[in-house]
């Protein structure tokens, strides 16, 4: 794994998303109806998402879970009703492409913190993953994943 982390300079790029508290049995629904309204509103825009979707982690425990799901766009949009506009953290980031199932993705994360600490790195508190295909499209083995911890050097 150690050749597939990247640290690298991000830029912000803006979004379209909506940021939840809720917990992890309540999530697979709320993902799905929060894209599915992003979605719409793109739509009524004429406007397409300029990347994969996205969920941000800002706190992710066996209580509860604090998460921002959307989608880059080309240009800031203005927000609707619970679909805010923002934007992705900026800055230096370590980034690694998954393969595989969704159930896989802890003991990446594990090396991933591992190898932020080993190179002088400092986590800034959230993750991003992009969802390159839906669990609906695409067998579990042949999910891909791309996650972005933003790093203070």
């Amino acid at each position: 794994m150690e050749s597939k982390i990247e640290l690298k300079k991000v830029e912000a790029k803006p979004v379209l998303s909506v940021r939840l508290e809720t917990t992890i049995d309540e999530l697979p629904s709320l993902i799905n109806e929060s894209y599915r309204r992003i979605a719409e509103y793109l739509a009524e825009l004429g406007e397409a998402p300029a990347d994969a979707p996205f969920a941000a982690y800002y706190r992710l425990d066996t209580q509860s879970i604090d998460i921002e799901l959307g989608v880059p766009v080309s240009k800031n949009l203005p927000g609707k009703d619970d679909s805010k506009s923002g934007e992705t953290v900026p800055g230096d980031a370590v980034i690694y492409i998954h393969e595989g199932p969704y159930t896989d993705l802890k003991p990446v994360y594990q090396e991933l913190f591992d190898w932020i600490e080993e190179n002088g790195c400092k986590p800034k508190g959230l993750y991003y993953e992009y969802y390159f295909n839906s669990p609906g499209d695409v067998a579990e083995k042949n999910r891909s994943t791309r996650i972005v911890i933003p790093v203070e050097k």
